[in-house]
């Protein structure tokens, strides 16, 4: 809480920061970075396969420059600085003049660390927990480095425009947030939760929640101005709502969405006519993109679901609300993977037994979709993921009312799930569980992914009142399984799950699925299908790695917290947190941390999981479940909040968290070139931060197909673009 941080310097934003706590927002001395190897996937595509990839990532990239602008003011004109500097010297040819100039290697090192970082999560602030991070090199360091390259007078001018931007570590941005409490660039600064809100009601209202996806909200003069993302700006659309004048307007991020459009034209040709679902996504894609109707989007994802096993999936749009501090507006992504059938199969035997497996999940049918849609469920290599991250798993759409009535599909991304640091060091775990942690991390968070996002976020039914006044379920014959009476809340026609729940609604779910995966990961016939073999009750070395993995991620979990405003700032590692809070509250023995600072070590007494363990996540799931299910913000918001909560002594283990944290791993993704001729080819680029550094130069090379996009990108601000 606010009152028990204030003791401590770090955690409060009203004193100056001393160089140890600053330490903290600088980028790591070394950045594990992986290779993302598609090489053997791509290979084994046809050309025509090969050419709807390259079309795909090159639209996906050119609208990903968006995430820049959805990062912090500074990083569009950051990210053309740093793309000019490199497009004019390589870092090889670089280096001596630098030298030369009188950088120190150390500088010089960390200014390469810092630019991969920044292009890695595309900004300077981290896509896992959304805090800020600035150059270990000192700024005289990074202005000389600039001032040594071919452009150096250009290069010097625009870095004065940004610099004390880039290093500032003023408390009102060391983090994403809204209010007092950080940054965000999806509105505009200091704009006060009411006014969210309000325009929030509006959308619902006006049978429009899920609009909100593709926009920002700004406030001009007296009104307040929502910006729909198209490729087409057209006319604006005023609206008086309680008094309050809201203008909605077109074609915001529009260079990067007309560009995302045209390449999506040119995909579509690629894809052969008995491919009909295939090619509407691409129409309606294209429609979303170009008019900025959500509607448009929506359609193009019913398509998407619809278009079962295609060689080269791909999805995009502005998916996913994690880093939206309310919680209901979407950051832009777009991948695209190949297919691997022989993995693939493994997950379709789970999808043929997914309604004998959710049928064991612990609430009454009335709280379960009618139906399971069978969707696909495919293991990927992801060829390009244009985001500020990429995930292991994938369950999408998010969309609620295309979940229930027309399905969803789950990816699982293999050359992400396999790529490890080989650096990393196992904290707070006993020696003897460090073992078995090495040993089966990787098998075990297959299975914990497969059954969270299949299971997981495909399971649970939203009870809702229809538009003409009809119900999902029946009223005076379902009964609540917690307070034993009738249901009492739903969701009215127009609300949302994210909508009513706002920015909870993120890790709530997440929370869900990570408990269902802990819940079914004992039963023997899953585990049987990823190859293990296990008795009933036998709590099996896949199944305790697993458990043993999510307690330590909740202890790792308090990185994610920010003591003065209360917040956090991950969905996932909060809800791995208030999970490790549920088992430490079932008591028993089951999980336990002892020591402190270094030395302390989370223990989980592998005899309990079966009972205590799968008992205490079953209540906990069963109630997760029916509050979203009944839309009862009030009973599910105060569960959870209180379990997010930071004891005491949870604060002090933070701060040993703090200390012990390493980096998270950054990806270089290759790129796909269309050769004279028609050919489409796949380059790889060195696992370092030369290697990510040329992958970004040469994706957005001047004379490639996303030229001038680097230029239009720098002269971004806030709506309307400036061209």
């Amino acid at each position: 809480s606010p009152s028990t941080s204030a003791s401590i310097p770090f955690l409060d934003p009203t004193l100056a920061m001393s160089a140890a706590e600053e330490e903290v927002f600088k980028t790591p001395l070394s950045t594990p970075i992986c290779l993302l190897d598609s090489t053997e996937a791509f290979g084994g595509l046809s050309d025509a396969e090969r050419l709807y990839a390259h079309h795909m990532s090159v639209g996906s990239w050119g609208a990903a420059l968006v995430c820049l602008i959805q990062c912090s003011p500074e990083s569009p004109p950051l990210f053309a600085l740093l793309h000019s500097l490199f497009t004019s010297e390589g870092p090889a040819r670089l280096q001596p003049k630098v030298e030369a100039a009188g950088v120190s290697p150390d500088d010089w090192a960390a200014f390469l660390q810092f630019t991969a970082c920044f292009l890695g999560n595309m900004g300077n602030y981290l896509s896992f927990g959304d805090t800020k991070f600035v150059p270990r090199c000192p700024k005289d360091a990074f202005t000389a480095i600039l001032g040594a390259s071919v452009d150096a007078a250009q290069l010097l001018e625009r870095w004065g425009a940004i610099a004390d931007s880039v290093y500032d570590l003023d408390a009102g941005c060391r983090q994403m947030g809204l209010e007092s409490d950080g940054i965000s660039t999806y509105y505009s600064a200091g704009i006060p939760k009411k006014d969210i809100e309000l325009v929030q009601d509006f959308l619902t209202e006006s049978n429009m929640g899920d609009q909100a996806y593709n926009t920002r909200l700004f406030r001009a003069g007296g009104a307040l101005r929502l910006c729909i993302a198209s490729a087409e700006a057209k006319p604006s659309v005023e609206h008086t709502f309680r008094g309050q004048k809201i203008e909605v307007a077109y074609g915001d991020h529009a260079p990067f969405m007309q560009v995302l459009a045209d390449s999506i034209e040119r995909a579509k040709a690629s894809v052969p006519a008995e491919r009909g679902d295939q090619r509407d996504m691409c129409e309606r894609y294209v429609a979303a993109f170009r008019g900025g109707n959500i509607e448009d989007h929506k359609a193009s994802q019913r398509s998407w679901v619809k278009d079962k096993a295609p060689p080269v999936e791909t999805n995009i749009g502005f998916i996913e609300s994690y880093r939206d501090p309310f919680g209901v507006r979407g950051e832009f992504e777009g991948f695209v993977a190949v297919v691997n059938r022989e993995q693939s199969r493994k997950f379709q035997v789970l999808v043929d037994n997914a309604m004998a497996f959710i049928a064991m999940l612990p609430w009454p049918e009335a709280f379960e979709k009618d139906s399971f849609l069978r969707p696909d469920f495919t293991s990927l290599d992801v060829v390009s993921f244009a985001s500020s991250g990429i995930p292991a798993g994938i369950n999408i759409p998010n969309y609620d009312d295309i979940r229930q009535n027309d399905g969803f599909k789950n990816v699982s991304l293999g050359n992400v799930l396999s790529a490890q640091a080989p650096s990393e060091k196992i904290t707070f775990l006993s020696d003897a569980d460090i073992v078995l942690f090495k040993e089966w991390r990787g098998k075990s968070f297959e299975v914990q992914v497969a059954i969270h996002e299949l299971l997981g976020h495909g399971s649970g039914k939203l009870l809702r009142e229809e538009a003409d006044g009809t119900f999902n379920f029946d009223r005076e014959g379902v009964k609540h399984p917690i307070t034993g009476g009738k249901v009492e809340t739903w969701y009215k026609p127009g609300e949302t799950w994210d909508g009513k729940f706002g920015a909870m609604s993120s890790s709530y779910e997440e929370c869900r699925a990570e408990c269902v995966g802990l819940y079914l990961c004992s039963e023997p016939q899953i585990l049987k299908m990823f190859g293990h073999d296990a008795k009933d009750g036998e709590v099996h070395d896949v199944i305790y790695g697993n458990w043993l993995i999510m307690v330590r991620a909740g202890l790792l979990g308090l990185e994610f917290y920010t003591p003065s405003s209360d917040t956090w700032r991950q969905a996932h590692m909060q809800a791995r947190y208030v999970i490790l809070r549920v088992l430490l509250e079932a008591g028993q023995g089951l999980v336990s941390v002892e020591g402190k600072g270094a030395d302390a070590v989370v223990s989980l007494d592998r005899s309990k999981i079966a009972t205590v363990g799968r008992d205490a996540i079953g209540a906990f799931l069963c109630k997760l479940n029916v509050y979203k299910a009944t839309a009862d913000v009030a009973a599910g918001s105060a569960m959870y909040s209180a379990l997010s909560s930071v004891p005491a002594e949870m604060l002090e283990l933070r701060q040993a968290v703090l200390a012990a944290k390493q980096p998270r791993k950054l990806f270089v993704q290759p790129v796909t070139t269309l050769q004279e001729g028609g050919k489409v080819t796949l380059t790889d680029y060195p696992a370092t931060p030369e290697g990510l550094i040329s992958s970004f130069v040469d994706r957005f090379s001047d004379d490639g197909p996303l030229k001038g996009l680097v230029e239009a990108v720098a002269k971004c601000g806030q709506f309307p673009y400036a061209s």
